[in-house]
Protein backbone atom coordinates (compact mmCIF):
# COMPACT_ATOMS: atom_id res chain seq x y z
CA UNK A 1 0.00 0.00 0.00
CA UNK A 2 2.82 2.36 0.90
CA UNK A 3 4.62 1.52 -2.36
CA UNK A 4 1.51 2.40 -4.40
CA UNK A 5 1.22 5.79 -2.66
CA UNK A 6 4.92 6.52 -3.27
CA UNK A 7 4.56 5.55 -6.93
CA UNK A 8 1.47 7.80 -7.34
CA UNK A 9 3.29 10.72 -5.70
CA UNK A 10 6.31 10.30 -8.02
CA UNK A 11 4.06 10.20 -11.11
CA UNK A 12 2.17 13.35 -10.05
CA UNK A 13 5.40 15.24 -9.32
CA UNK A 14 6.88 14.22 -12.69
CA UNK A 15 3.74 15.32 -14.57
CA UNK A 16 3.73 18.70 -12.76
CA UNK A 17 7.38 19.27 -13.65
CA UNK A 18 6.77 18.49 -17.34
CA UNK A 19 3.81 20.91 -17.47
CA UNK A 20 5.72 23.70 -15.72
CA UNK A 21 8.69 23.23 -18.09
CA UNK A 22 6.38 23.37 -21.11
CA UNK A 23 4.75 26.65 -20.01
CA UNK A 24 8.15 28.15 -19.19
CA UNK A 25 9.76 27.31 -22.54
CA UNK A 26 6.81 28.08 -24.85
CA UNK A 27 5.94 31.81 -24.96
CA UNK A 28 2.31 32.71 -24.43
CA UNK A 29 0.99 34.33 -27.60
CA UNK A 30 -1.47 37.22 -27.19
CA UNK A 31 -4.79 37.09 -29.03
CA UNK A 32 -4.87 38.03 -32.70
CA UNK A 33 -6.88 41.20 -31.96
CA UNK A 34 -4.18 42.39 -29.55
CA UNK A 35 -1.44 41.74 -32.10
CA UNK A 36 -3.42 43.58 -34.77
CA UNK A 37 -3.92 46.62 -32.50
CA UNK A 38 -0.23 46.66 -31.60
CA UNK A 39 0.64 46.64 -35.29
CA UNK A 40 -1.72 49.50 -36.13
CA UNK A 41 -0.53 51.58 -33.18
CA UNK A 42 3.12 50.91 -33.98
CA UNK A 43 2.61 51.95 -37.62
CA UNK A 44 0.85 55.13 -36.46
CA UNK A 45 3.69 56.00 -34.08
CA UNK A 46 6.31 55.30 -36.77
CA UNK A 47 4.48 57.66 -39.14
CA UNK A 48 4.30 60.41 -36.52
CA UNK A 49 7.80 59.99 -35.15
CA UNK A 50 10.27 58.33 -37.57
CA UNK A 51 12.52 56.09 -35.46
CA UNK A 52 15.64 56.71 -37.56
CA UNK A 53 15.49 60.47 -36.86
CA UNK A 54 17.06 61.79 -33.63
CA UNK A 55 14.75 63.38 -31.09
CA UNK A 56 16.32 66.84 -31.07
CA UNK A 57 17.08 68.23 -34.53
CA UNK A 58 17.86 71.86 -33.78
CA UNK A 59 16.52 75.33 -33.09
CA UNK A 60 15.25 77.98 -35.51
CA UNK A 61 14.57 81.70 -35.14
CA UNK A 62 12.46 83.87 -37.40
CA UNK A 63 10.68 87.18 -37.96
CA UNK A 64 7.26 88.04 -39.35
CA UNK A 65 8.02 90.25 -42.35
CA UNK A 66 4.33 90.80 -43.19
CA UNK A 67 3.43 92.16 -39.76
CA UNK A 68 6.53 94.36 -39.69
CA UNK A 69 5.66 95.79 -43.10
CA UNK A 70 2.13 96.61 -41.99
CA UNK A 71 3.41 98.25 -38.80
CA UNK A 72 5.90 100.37 -40.75
CA UNK A 73 3.70 101.46 -43.66
CA UNK A 74 0.10 101.38 -42.41
CA UNK A 75 -1.87 102.49 -39.34
CA UNK A 76 -1.48 99.19 -37.46
CA UNK A 77 0.60 96.01 -37.43
CA UNK A 78 3.05 93.99 -35.36
CA UNK A 79 6.79 93.52 -35.10
CA UNK A 80 7.01 89.80 -34.35
CA UNK A 81 9.69 87.16 -33.82
CA UNK A 82 9.70 83.48 -32.90
CA UNK A 83 11.89 80.69 -31.50
CA UNK A 84 11.13 77.14 -32.61
CA UNK A 85 12.37 73.71 -31.54
CA UNK A 86 12.65 70.80 -33.99
CA UNK A 87 11.75 67.38 -32.57
CA UNK A 88 12.05 64.38 -34.93
CA UNK A 89 11.54 66.76 -37.91
CA UNK A 90 7.82 66.38 -37.13
CA UNK A 91 6.95 68.22 -33.92
CA UNK A 92 7.81 71.94 -33.59
CA UNK A 93 7.13 73.61 -30.23
CA UNK A 94 7.18 77.37 -30.84
CA UNK A 95 7.20 80.59 -28.82
CA UNK A 96 6.23 83.84 -30.53
CA UNK A 97 6.44 87.38 -29.13
CA UNK A 98 6.26 90.86 -30.52
CA UNK A 99 5.07 94.42 -30.29
CA UNK A 100 1.63 95.33 -31.62
CA UNK A 101 1.12 98.97 -32.62
CA UNK A 102 -1.81 101.07 -33.81
CA UNK A 103 -2.09 104.81 -34.50
CA UNK A 104 -5.34 105.26 -36.38
CA UNK A 105 -8.10 107.81 -36.86
CA UNK A 106 -11.45 106.49 -38.06
CA UNK A 107 -12.59 108.19 -41.27
CA UNK A 108 -16.27 108.16 -40.31
CA UNK A 109 -16.16 109.15 -36.62
CA UNK A 110 -12.75 110.91 -36.35
CA UNK A 111 -12.07 108.79 -33.23
CA UNK A 112 -8.35 108.39 -32.73
CA UNK A 113 -6.83 105.24 -31.16
CA UNK A 114 -3.22 104.76 -30.13
CA UNK A 115 -1.84 101.44 -28.83
CA UNK A 116 1.67 100.02 -28.38
CA UNK A 117 2.10 96.85 -26.30
CA UNK A 118 3.73 93.39 -26.34
CA UNK A 119 1.97 90.10 -27.02
CA UNK A 120 2.96 86.45 -26.49
CA UNK A 121 1.99 83.18 -28.18
CA UNK A 122 2.90 79.62 -27.20
CA UNK A 123 2.03 76.53 -29.20
CA UNK A 124 3.14 73.64 -31.39
CA UNK A 125 3.12 72.68 -35.09
CA UNK A 126 3.07 69.29 -36.80
CA UNK A 127 4.74 68.64 -40.18
CA UNK A 128 2.47 66.62 -42.50
CA UNK A 129 5.13 65.89 -45.14
CA UNK A 130 6.53 62.35 -45.31
CA UNK A 131 9.92 63.58 -46.55
CA UNK A 132 11.27 64.98 -43.29
CA UNK A 133 14.84 65.44 -44.56
CA UNK A 134 14.12 67.99 -47.30
CA UNK A 135 13.78 70.94 -44.93
CA UNK A 136 10.34 71.78 -46.35
CA UNK A 137 7.17 71.73 -44.26
CA UNK A 138 3.42 71.71 -44.68
CA UNK A 139 2.16 72.14 -41.17
CA UNK A 140 -0.78 72.72 -38.88
CA UNK A 141 -0.77 73.83 -35.30
CA UNK A 142 -2.30 75.58 -32.34
CA UNK A 143 -1.38 78.71 -30.37
CA UNK A 144 -2.52 80.15 -27.06
CA UNK A 145 -1.89 83.90 -26.89
CA UNK A 146 -2.11 86.76 -24.40
CA UNK A 147 -1.60 90.51 -24.28
CA UNK A 148 -1.98 93.14 -21.58
CA UNK A 149 -2.07 96.67 -22.96
CA UNK A 150 -3.04 100.31 -22.44
CA UNK A 151 -4.57 102.57 -25.07
CA UNK A 152 -5.43 106.22 -25.65
CA UNK A 153 -8.71 107.11 -27.34
CA UNK A 154 -10.02 110.56 -28.23
CA UNK A 155 -12.38 112.41 -30.54
CA UNK A 156 -12.84 116.04 -31.63
CA UNK A 157 -14.80 118.32 -29.30
CA UNK A 158 -18.53 118.09 -29.94
CA UNK A 159 -21.61 119.99 -28.69
CA UNK A 160 -23.71 118.20 -26.10
CA UNK A 161 -27.20 117.70 -27.65
CA UNK A 162 -28.97 118.40 -24.31
CA UNK A 163 -26.97 121.17 -22.64
CA UNK A 164 -25.44 122.59 -25.85
CA UNK A 165 -22.03 122.84 -24.22
CA UNK A 166 -18.72 121.86 -25.83
CA UNK A 167 -17.74 118.37 -24.63
CA UNK A 168 -14.36 116.68 -24.79
CA UNK A 169 -14.01 112.94 -25.41
CA UNK A 170 -10.58 111.71 -24.37
CA UNK A 171 -9.32 108.76 -22.32
CA UNK A 172 -5.65 108.09 -21.69
CA UNK A 173 -3.88 104.97 -20.43
CA UNK A 174 -7.00 102.77 -20.48
CA UNK A 175 -6.14 99.26 -19.22
CA UNK A 176 -7.25 96.11 -21.04
CA UNK A 177 -6.12 92.56 -21.80
CA UNK A 178 -7.11 89.61 -23.97
CA UNK A 179 -6.54 85.85 -24.03
CA UNK A 180 -7.18 83.98 -27.29
CA UNK A 181 -6.47 80.80 -29.29
CA UNK A 182 -5.23 80.39 -32.86
CA UNK A 183 -5.56 77.57 -35.39
CA UNK A 184 -2.60 77.65 -37.77
CA UNK A 185 -1.96 76.24 -41.25
CA UNK A 186 1.17 77.05 -43.21
CA UNK A 187 3.89 76.17 -45.70
CA UNK A 188 7.65 76.62 -45.37
CA UNK A 189 10.34 76.02 -47.99
CA UNK A 190 14.10 75.66 -47.65
CA UNK A 191 15.70 78.29 -49.90
CA UNK A 192 19.43 77.93 -49.25
CA UNK A 193 21.28 76.06 -46.49
CA UNK A 194 19.76 77.28 -43.19
CA UNK A 195 17.55 79.93 -44.79
CA UNK A 196 13.79 79.30 -45.07
CA UNK A 197 10.76 81.28 -46.24
CA UNK A 198 7.16 80.49 -45.38
CA UNK A 199 3.68 81.78 -44.69
CA UNK A 200 0.86 80.87 -42.36
CA UNK A 201 -2.89 81.50 -42.18
CA UNK A 202 -4.46 81.86 -38.74
CA UNK A 203 -7.98 81.69 -37.37
CA UNK A 204 -8.08 83.58 -34.06
CA UNK A 205 -10.81 83.08 -31.47
CA UNK A 206 -11.19 85.34 -28.45
CA UNK A 207 -11.44 83.44 -25.16
CA UNK A 208 -11.46 86.28 -22.62
CA UNK A 209 -11.25 90.08 -22.71
CA UNK A 210 -11.19 92.82 -20.11
CA UNK A 211 -13.35 95.74 -21.30
CA UNK A 212 -12.86 99.12 -19.61
CA UNK A 213 -15.18 102.15 -19.39
CA UNK A 214 -14.75 103.61 -22.91
CA UNK A 215 -15.50 100.18 -24.42
CA UNK A 216 -13.30 97.66 -26.19
CA UNK A 217 -10.35 98.89 -28.20
CA UNK A 218 -10.63 98.73 -31.99
CA UNK A 219 -7.21 97.04 -32.20
CA UNK A 220 -5.61 94.42 -29.90
CA UNK A 221 -1.82 93.81 -30.11
CA UNK A 222 -1.10 90.43 -31.67
CA UNK A 223 -4.79 89.74 -32.34
CA UNK A 224 -5.69 92.45 -34.85
CA UNK A 225 -9.08 94.07 -35.29
CA UNK A 226 -11.08 93.44 -32.15
CA UNK A 227 -13.93 90.99 -32.63
CA UNK A 228 -15.01 87.62 -31.24
CA UNK A 229 -12.96 86.00 -34.02
CA UNK A 230 -10.80 87.11 -36.90
CA UNK A 231 -8.36 85.85 -39.54
CA UNK A 232 -4.71 86.79 -39.82
CA UNK A 233 -1.52 85.73 -41.49
CA UNK A 234 2.26 85.84 -41.37
CA UNK A 235 5.10 85.78 -43.87
CA UNK A 236 8.12 84.34 -42.07
CA UNK A 237 11.86 84.58 -42.64
CA UNK A 238 13.42 81.68 -40.71
CA UNK A 239 17.03 80.65 -39.94
CA UNK A 240 18.17 77.34 -38.47
CA UNK A 241 20.82 77.82 -35.81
Amino acid sequence: MIRKRIFAFICAASLSSILCFSFATEPMMPPNDTLRMRGVFGHFVDRLFPSETPLFCGVAVGVNALGSGLAAFSTYGEYGAMVRLNLKQKIFPVFEAGLGVCDRTDDATDIHLKVSAPYYRLGCDYNFLKDTQSGNRVFGGLRLAYTSFSYDISAPTFVDPVWHDPTNFAYNDVKSNMFWAELVFGVEAKIWRNFHLGWSLRYRRRLHQKVSEPGQAWYVPGFGKNDSSTFGGTFNIVFDI
